[in-house]
């Protein structure tokens, strides 16, 4: 298996262009099924879970187009219904396609996504929201079997918690039902903000979107169009934290800072100065990080979960102790064991981590648990004395665009073993 080999000590420096996020592509990709035409979505980065992604549209009778970092859909053929149970398996966020395919096909067979290496992540308020437009579903034997006996009819949503995946299915399916629907806390995430963008250049009539209630108009169909997806937030935080943690002066451009509102205050709070021109953000890292006094992981606005693993290295070798309360997803912790692997000094109870900063972590061999623990651990290795080797990059490459070749651009010295 492949793996990162990283030889620590080395201070980050330069600049680096943002990539686009993969939490907007996936689902404006699964809407490319939806609309009719040739969608051209710009800045897609190239993912794993991109990949897919892509597999699942041709799967579902599109043609589709690699040119650079922009992706050609053409769904005007297309008539499929029906994912099978090794893609699902690949990447479980393509439940996402559950809306579309009911919006195009009036019907839809997919298997039960089931759980993922950060915990359980149910799809019971994805179900619930398909229900309340008018689907009948069928749950048998780990397969979903839906359909629409009449016609989609607009109602109002209310979702106990505010599920990105649920918020998505239930605009997608409601943008072309009769009537309006209206969707009570609804995700607020940028991704969603975008998805919204997208539908609405398409045809779609949807308001309120980024706000806690969000207002769909349906339409009769909606038609093809360009557009090009937000950067990726947790990409650039990781960056950035990977410039903090080595003391590092870096830059990210293309960025909308105000969708790191959440995360830049806390990167001050450890001593760095951050300045922001336009869409770039520049990070100057002291020679020593302080401590971050509590952390709690909550829905956005709030700090994001996915920047909880990276962010717990930076505390690692922070003077003092830190305090992180995961609120999000149980098992967001399995990169804690590999971390102590490398001479950190993190106790864990529950959902909460207390983390006494080190003044040294020290190369190993580590496995990547997770997409987002993985980082954890490549930013452990940046600024380990010694050489780190960090396995099972599966993980990793779901979610970071070459990533190990945007650190070299920076100064790091890492490489990636067949």
């Amino acid at each position: 298996m492949a793996s990162l080999v990283i030889n620590g000590g080395r201070r980050l420096n330069g600049s680096l262009v943002a990539q686009g996020s993969k939490n907007s592509a996936l689902p404006i990709l699964a809407a490319t099924y939806l609309v009719n035409g040739k969608s051209i979505i710009h800045n897609c980065p190239r993912l794993s879970d991109v990949e897919c992604t892509i597999k699942i549209l041709e799967n579902l009778g599109c043609k589709t187009e690699r040119r650079g970092t922009d992706l050609i859909v053409d769904s005007t053929s297309a008539s499929g219904h029906e994912i099978p149970e090794s893609l699902m398996r690949e990447m479980r966020s393509s439940v996402v396609f559950l809306g579309a395919i009911l919006g195009r096909a009036k019907k839809a067979k997919i298997s039960t996504p089931g759980g993922c290496e950060i915990g359980l992540r149910p799809i019971d308020l994805h179900l619930f929201a398909m229900r309340k437009l008018g689907v009948e579903i069928e749950e048998s034997y780990g397969k979903l079997l839906c359909t629409i006996p009449q016609n989609l009819k607009g109602t109002k949503i209310t979702l106990t918690f505010p599920s990105v995946g649920a918020t998505e299915n239930a605009v997608l399916l409601a943008s072309v039902a009769r009537g309006t629907t209206t969707i009570i806390n609804a995700a607020r995430e940028p991704e969603i903000i975008d998805l919204c963008n997208f539908l609405n250049k398409c045809g779609a009539k949807i308001s309120g979107a980024g706000e806690s209630v969000i207002v769909i108009e349906g339409v009769e169909k909606l038609e093809a169009t360009e557009h090009s997806v937000i950067c990726d937030r947790i990409a650039a935080a990781t960056y950035l934290f990977a410039g903090a943690i080595t003391g590092g002066d870096i830059a990210l451009k293309n960025t909308v800072p105000q969708h790191l509102n959440s995360i830049l205050p806390v990167l001050e709070e450890t001593g760095c100065e951050i300045s922001i021109k336009c869409n770039e953000i520049r990070l100057k890292a002291p020679l020593k990080l302080r401590r971050i006094d509590k952390l709690i992981t909550q829905p956005y606005p709030g700090f994001p979960t996915d920047a909880q693993a990276p962010i717990m290295t930076l505390t690692a070798i922070a003077e003092g102790t830190s305090v992180i309360v995961e609120n999000i997803f149980e098992s967001r912790f399995k990169h804690v064991p590999e971390l102590l692997r490398m001479g950190a000094k993190i106790r864990t109870e529950g959902r909460v981590a207390v983390i006494d900063g080190v003044k040294r972590l020290y190369g190993a061999s580590v496995v990547s648990p997770d997409l987002r623990g993985g980082s954890a651990l490549v930013l452990a290795g940046l600024v380990a004395h010694g050489t780190t080797e960090v396995g099972s990059l599966k993980h990793i490459d779901r979610g970071y665009e070459n990533f190990e070749n945007n650190l070299c651009m920076l100064n790091a010295d890492i490489i990636r073993m067949e």
